[in-house]
């Protein structure tokens, strides 16, 4: 008899969840907060993973496992500013920092010059 109760628990606890996830057929938004950081000048023209060459005056961005052409809104909680940066490159490779901002991303939300910062990341999953 326990074992039927649990059984049937298990199938109505599994049943509302697959309900609950074929109801919505929105893609699931992301919210963290990170450290983030930003490619140096040396870097300029050389190949990212994703093959294109990094140019610091476009808006884009590394991350470890974000899929290419992700975009990102990274928001610095400081003073409001955010930015939406596509990922075109792997990195960075340090496990405190979860992004690597262009130059110019940097510069437009204000964290240029101090190394490392703390951002809210916002983005979506397909």
């Amino acid at each position: 008899m326990k074992y039927l109760l649990l059984l049937s628990f298990c199938f109505l606890f599994l049943q509302g969840k697959a309900q609950d996830s074929d109801s919505s057929n929105e893609p699931d938004s992301i919210k963290k907060t990170v450290l983030a950081t930003y490619y140096h000048r040396k870097f300029e023209g050389r190949r990212t993973t994703s093959g294109a060459k990094y140019r610091a005056k476009k808006l884009t961005a590394a991350h470890r496992t974000l899929p290419f052409g992700t975009m990102v809104t990274v928001t610095n909680p400081d003073n409001g500013k955010s930015v939406v940066v596509k990922v075109n490159d792997r990195g960075p490779f340090s496990k405190r920092l979860a992004i690597d901002l262009s130059e110019r991303a940097a510069k437009q939300i204000g964290i240029f010059r101090k190394g490392i910062a703390k951002v809210k990341l916002s983005y979506t999953v397909e």
